[in-house]
């Protein structure tokens, strides 16, 4: 059964919230994946704190109405958003290492477009709590 116009409308609107508080936006084609697969694509995706969400594609050009976003939605695609800045990139690339039907299509940081090479570029500089570590540790090295 599907949606009607009420429930498609906050679907929207969850959307659009979402992505207006977003920094990543990762987009993946997932045809052909197994469904306990995507289960555990979506638990890694909870556990990052990475909305992760599929969409119809009229429904999702609504929410990212005037972007560039609406060239790249074709096919069956998965929209993973996060408001870190790499955790929505790392769990779609880390997963699609694994997973050989999970294809990024693209994605966006900051409101720029990303190809595929940006997202795998993007996926692998580290965590926040890894850099502000590592800069700690820089800091603390002269005092030792």
């Amino acid at each position: 059964m599907g949606l009607n116009l009420n429930d498609k409308k906050a679907v929207v609107a969850e959307v659009s919230a979402q992505i207006a508080e977003a920094q990543t936006i990762v987009l993946a084609e997932y045809r052909g994946i197994q469904v306990g697969d995507m289960t555990q694509l979506r638990a890694a995706a909870r556990e990052n704190g990475v909305y992760m969400r599929v969409l119809k594609n009229t429904l999702a050009r609504r929410a990212v109405e005037g972007t560039a976003f609406a060239d790249e939605m074709t096919g069956p695609l998965v929209y993973s958003i996060s408001k870190d800045a790499v955790a929505a990139a790392k769990v779609v690339q880390d997963f699609a290492k694994r997973n050989d039907s999970l294809v990024i299509r693209g994605g966006s940081y900051a409101g720029k477009m990303l190809d595929k090479a940006g997202v795998a570029a993007l996926a692998s500089i580290p965590s926040r709590e890894v850099l502000l570590s590592q800069l700690m540790g820089v800091m603390l090295a002269p005092v030792s």
